[in-house]
């Protein structure tokens, strides 16, 4: 409400023009200031909102309501699109009907002991028993002796020479570190800080305490160093076969480096995934990974960085949690747009889970998709009609690159997924790396940090050995040989 200075017509009648004039020009400045204390008053209030929004859309992932508190979706013409409805809630642990995971019995050949066990006498009668189980019932323990470290010695005798008189030393065979720690040692320390996620002086006390070996966390450091330079090789090389894959998943997430703003970026592709720690988020990021002409697929999330690809595909899980948001949060007929997106969302899962696990053929599920196709563009046109504009909002980004929903449809089942889970799953063991460590203090640091998860996820991967192949390429730095790489070939 607007207020007026007021002044009592007696007091008026005695100002002087100095006076009133004086009057006037304090009621404007006045008026001035209240107004942009108004603005801003507005503006916070706009903001308040938008980060209780946020909240409550964080709140809802992170303890998930009820399923007697979600609001009933409206029926729509689709009767196919009734059928996955709302998803029931899973149970923790192991669902019914899951494999059993057993561990099998090793070959009693590589046993380090056999101890027969055979009874005396009779369990009924007492009478003595005597002979042998052709199948007798084997049951093993394993354990772990104590680890002794393997100190090899080398002795380099200095001799004079009886004729010239200089001195000769002698030199260490090919393949010995001139430090104090070998290629396993070196590998356990690099499977330590990224695999297990562990500090340097937790990785200093785990050598000490399990490995019985005295390693200082400044010797962790250079080890560290070691690691890099070793599978450096096996990371450009992955790097330069981006360009190449047909398809790829793409995300990042933010971390620290020298006490400053950075982000790890992941590429998986289908048989390896490469990380990089970067100290901006810009589209230039992802250009110099997988070239200015790339001709493959990209799925990725709605993020601007990513629009520039030709062929481009959305995540749909991500759109799925915007809808869920939206129907919870949103008012009027935004809601009820929210309600029929998710309800067509989940009838295209339902289909594409049949696909790809082989109970539909392709062919059935284009069929499938089709009437799909027309009533999200639809029902998406009916939300740019919103007075919501949030809900408004996003249904005209949707149609503006409505092609990006659906590019998985044109190619082979599992070429392209229509959700970005394999680089969220990927992103999963750096953003807990990054909550233990707060980042790295060096570009060095974030070469160590990239360098191996690329080689511990594409290991996952390709189904290898983790420590062996760090082994492997420690042990062919000391030799001076090419460094084992990481592609699809496997050399």
């Amino acid at each position: 409400m607007t207020q007026r200075w007021t002044i009592p017509p007696e007091i008026e009648r005695e100002m002087t023009p100095a006076v009133r004039a004086f009057f006037e020009a304090m009621r404007l400045s006045w008026e001035a200031e209240r107004k942009g204390l108004l603005a801003r008053i507005e503006e916070l209030e706009q903001k308040v909102d938008s980060l209780q929004q946020e909240l409550k859309k964080n709140e809802r992932f992170r303890h998930p309501q009820k399923s007697s508190d979600t609001v009933p979706a409206p029926a729509i013409s689709d009767p196919a699109a009734e059928l996955p409805g709302k998803q029931p809630k899973r149970v923790r642990g192991g669902q019914p009907g899951h494999p059993k995971a057993e561990r099998a019995l090793i070959p009693s050949e590589q046993c380090h002991r056999i101890v027969i066990c055979k009874p005396d006498c009779c369990r009924n009668c007492a009478a003595s028993l005597d002979g042998e189980d052709p199948e007798p019932l084997r049951h093993q323990v394993t354990d772990i002796p104590p680890i002794v470290p393997k100190v090899v010695e080398y002795q380099l005798h200095r001799l004079d020479c009886d004729y010239c008189g200089v001195s000769t030393c002698g030199v260490l065979p090919e393949g010995v570190p001139t430090g104090m720690t070998g290629p396993r040692l070196v590998a356990i320390v690099g499977v330590l800080m990224v695999l297990f996620r562990q500090s340097k002086r937790r990785v200093s006390l785990c050598c000490e305490s399990l490995l019985g070996v005295s390693i200082s966390p400044g010797l962790v450091v250079k080890l560290q160093n070691i690691i890099t330079e070793s599978t450096r090789p096996a990371y450009d090389d992955l790097v330069c076969q981006l360009p190449n894959q047909p398809a790829v998943n793409v995300d990042e997430t933010p971390t620290r480096e020298r006490n400053g703003n950075a982000w790890i970026w992941t590429v998986v592709a289908a048989q390896f995934t490469v990380f990089a720690v970067r100290l901006t988020k810009a589209a230039c990021v992802i250009r110099n990974l997988l070239g200015e002409a790339y001709a493959g697929v990209v799925t990725s999330d709605r993020a601007k960085m990513y629009d520039f690809f030709t062929a481009h595909q959305w995540c749909w899980a991500h759109l799925k949690r915007d809808f869920e948001f939206l129907t919870e949060n949103a008012p009027g007929q935004a809601r009820q747009v929210a309600q029929k997106l998710l309800i067509l969302t989940n009838t295209l899962f339902h289909h594409w889970h049949r696909v790809r696990d082989g109970t539909i053929q392709r062919v059935t599920f284009q069929r499938h998709l089709r009437p799909l196709y027309g009533q999200i563009y639809l029902t998406l046109e009916e939300g740019t009609l919103c007075t919501h504009r949030q809900t408004a909002a996003m249904c005209q980004n949707l149609l503006d690159q409505y092609d990006n929903l659906f590019e998985f449809a044109r190619h082979p089942v599992g070429l392209v997924e229509p959700t970005n889970n394999a680089a969220e799953r990927a992103l999963r063991h750096p953003v807990i790396w990054k909550q233990l460590s707060f980042g790295t203090q060096s570009a060095a640091g974030s070469r160590f940090v990239e360098t191996l998860l690329t080689v511990t996820e594409t290991c996952r991967q390709q189904k290898r050995d983790t420590l062996q192949f760090l082994v492997d390429a420690v042990d062919a730095r000391f030799h001076n040989r090419p460094a084992p790489l990481l592609n699809s070939r496997g050399v």
